[in-house]
Protein backbone atom coordinates (compact mmCIF):
# COMPACT_ATOMS: atom_id res chain seq x y z
CA UNK A 1 0.00 0.00 0.00
CA UNK A 2 1.79 3.38 -0.86
CA UNK A 3 2.01 5.49 1.78
CA UNK A 4 -0.12 8.24 2.29
CA UNK A 5 2.22 11.05 3.10
CA UNK A 6 4.35 10.32 -0.07
CA UNK A 7 0.62 10.52 -2.34
CA UNK A 8 -0.18 13.81 0.08
CA UNK A 9 3.17 15.44 -0.84
CA UNK A 10 2.74 14.27 -5.11
CA UNK A 11 -0.67 16.09 -4.74
CA UNK A 12 0.56 19.13 -2.98
CA UNK A 13 3.27 19.93 -5.76
CA UNK A 14 0.96 18.99 -8.84
CA UNK A 15 -1.64 21.64 -7.29
CA UNK A 16 0.91 23.93 -6.47
CA UNK A 17 2.97 23.90 -9.92
CA UNK A 18 -0.68 24.56 -11.93
CA UNK A 19 -1.14 27.35 -9.77
CA UNK A 20 1.79 28.71 -10.35
CA UNK A 21 1.84 28.12 -14.16
CA UNK A 22 -1.47 29.94 -13.77
CA UNK A 23 -0.37 32.80 -12.12
CA UNK A 24 3.14 33.36 -14.64
CA UNK A 25 1.24 32.97 -17.72
CA UNK A 26 -0.07 36.32 -17.43
CA UNK A 27 3.29 37.58 -16.51
CA UNK A 28 5.15 35.82 -19.41
CA UNK A 29 2.45 37.56 -21.63
CA UNK A 30 3.44 41.00 -20.36
CA UNK A 31 6.86 40.41 -20.64
CA UNK A 32 6.90 39.33 -24.41
CA UNK A 33 4.98 42.49 -24.75
CA UNK A 34 7.27 44.46 -22.73
CA UNK A 35 10.41 43.12 -24.96
CA UNK A 36 8.24 43.68 -28.39
CA UNK A 37 7.63 47.09 -27.21
CA UNK A 38 11.23 47.93 -25.98
CA UNK A 39 12.80 46.51 -29.40
CA UNK A 40 10.10 48.77 -31.44
CA UNK A 41 11.11 51.66 -29.45
CA UNK A 42 14.87 50.81 -29.90
CA UNK A 43 14.32 50.80 -33.54
CA UNK A 44 12.70 53.82 -33.19
CA UNK A 45 15.17 55.96 -31.73
CA UNK A 46 17.66 54.56 -33.92
CA UNK A 47 16.27 56.03 -37.05
CA UNK A 48 15.15 59.40 -35.66
CA UNK A 49 19.17 59.77 -34.95
CA UNK A 50 19.97 58.71 -38.65
CA UNK A 51 17.77 61.54 -39.41
CA UNK A 52 19.12 63.68 -37.00
CA UNK A 53 22.49 62.72 -38.26
CA UNK A 54 21.13 63.43 -42.07
CA UNK A 55 19.25 66.87 -41.36
CA UNK A 56 22.65 68.41 -39.26
CA UNK A 57 25.06 67.27 -42.21
CA UNK A 58 22.13 69.31 -44.57
CA UNK A 59 21.83 72.54 -42.22
CA UNK A 60 25.69 72.55 -41.96
CA UNK A 61 26.13 72.52 -45.48
CA UNK A 62 23.39 75.44 -45.85
CA UNK A 63 24.23 77.63 -43.57
CA UNK A 64 27.21 77.24 -41.46
CA UNK A 65 27.29 78.88 -38.01
CA UNK A 66 29.11 81.33 -37.50
CA UNK A 67 29.90 81.98 -33.54
CA UNK A 68 32.97 84.10 -32.46
CA UNK A 69 34.83 81.05 -31.33
CA UNK A 70 34.59 80.11 -35.28
CA UNK A 71 34.85 83.60 -36.60
CA UNK A 72 37.39 83.22 -39.49
CA UNK A 73 37.46 87.38 -39.41
CA UNK A 74 38.55 87.66 -35.59
CA UNK A 75 40.50 85.16 -33.45
CA UNK A 76 40.55 85.41 -29.66
CA UNK A 77 43.37 84.35 -27.18
CA UNK A 78 43.93 85.73 -23.60
CA UNK A 79 47.39 85.51 -23.59
CA UNK A 80 47.64 87.10 -27.03
CA UNK A 81 45.91 90.05 -25.50
CA UNK A 82 47.76 90.78 -22.49
CA UNK A 83 51.25 90.33 -24.56
CA UNK A 84 49.88 92.80 -26.96
CA UNK A 85 48.87 95.17 -24.36
CA UNK A 86 52.19 94.40 -22.72
CA UNK A 87 54.12 95.16 -26.14
CA UNK A 88 52.17 98.50 -26.23
CA UNK A 89 53.05 99.44 -22.56
CA UNK A 90 49.79 100.75 -21.56
CA UNK A 91 48.13 100.25 -18.78
CA UNK A 92 44.47 98.56 -18.21
CA UNK A 93 42.29 101.72 -17.98
CA UNK A 94 44.40 103.11 -20.73
CA UNK A 95 43.62 99.72 -23.16
CA UNK A 96 40.06 99.84 -22.03
CA UNK A 97 40.06 103.22 -22.53
CA UNK A 98 41.08 102.66 -26.39
CA UNK A 99 38.70 99.58 -27.05
CA UNK A 100 35.75 101.67 -24.96
CA UNK A 101 35.53 99.55 -21.99
CA UNK A 102 36.83 99.17 -18.64
CA UNK A 103 40.03 98.06 -17.18
CA UNK A 104 38.16 95.46 -15.15
CA UNK A 105 36.75 94.00 -18.00
CA UNK A 106 40.55 94.02 -19.71
CA UNK A 107 41.69 92.24 -16.75
CA UNK A 108 39.35 89.43 -16.82
CA UNK A 109 39.79 89.08 -20.84
CA UNK A 110 43.28 88.68 -19.90
CA UNK A 111 42.73 86.40 -17.00
CA UNK A 112 40.63 84.16 -19.43
CA UNK A 113 37.50 84.70 -17.18
CA UNK A 114 35.14 85.92 -19.29
CA UNK A 115 34.94 86.04 -23.43
CA UNK A 116 34.01 89.59 -25.03
CA UNK A 117 31.26 89.87 -26.87
CA UNK A 118 31.36 89.40 -30.20
CA UNK A 119 30.56 93.28 -30.84
CA UNK A 120 33.73 94.32 -29.11
CA UNK A 121 35.62 91.92 -31.21
CA UNK A 122 36.48 94.31 -34.20
CA UNK A 123 37.62 97.02 -32.18
CA UNK A 124 39.98 95.11 -30.50
CA UNK A 125 41.24 93.89 -33.98
CA UNK A 126 41.54 97.44 -34.34
CA UNK A 127 43.91 97.36 -31.57
CA UNK A 128 45.63 95.15 -32.19
CA UNK A 129 46.47 96.71 -35.55
CA UNK A 130 47.74 99.88 -33.75
CA UNK A 131 51.76 100.51 -33.01
CA UNK A 132 53.09 102.16 -29.83
CA UNK A 133 52.82 105.74 -31.43
CA UNK A 134 49.34 105.15 -32.81
CA UNK A 135 47.92 104.18 -29.59
CA UNK A 136 49.61 106.56 -27.85
CA UNK A 137 48.18 109.23 -29.84
CA UNK A 138 44.71 108.08 -29.94
CA UNK A 139 44.58 107.85 -26.56
CA UNK A 140 45.85 111.58 -26.37
CA UNK A 141 43.04 112.15 -28.62
CA UNK A 142 40.66 110.80 -26.34
CA UNK A 143 41.86 112.42 -23.72
CA UNK A 144 41.19 116.14 -25.44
Amino acid sequence: MPNIASLLKEEITRLARKELKANTESLKKAVSTYRSEIAALKRRVDTLERQAKRTDKVVRKVAPVETPENDGAHRWSPKGFAKHRARLGLSAAQYGALLGVSALSVYKWEGGQVRPRASHLPAIAAVRALGKREANARLEQLAK
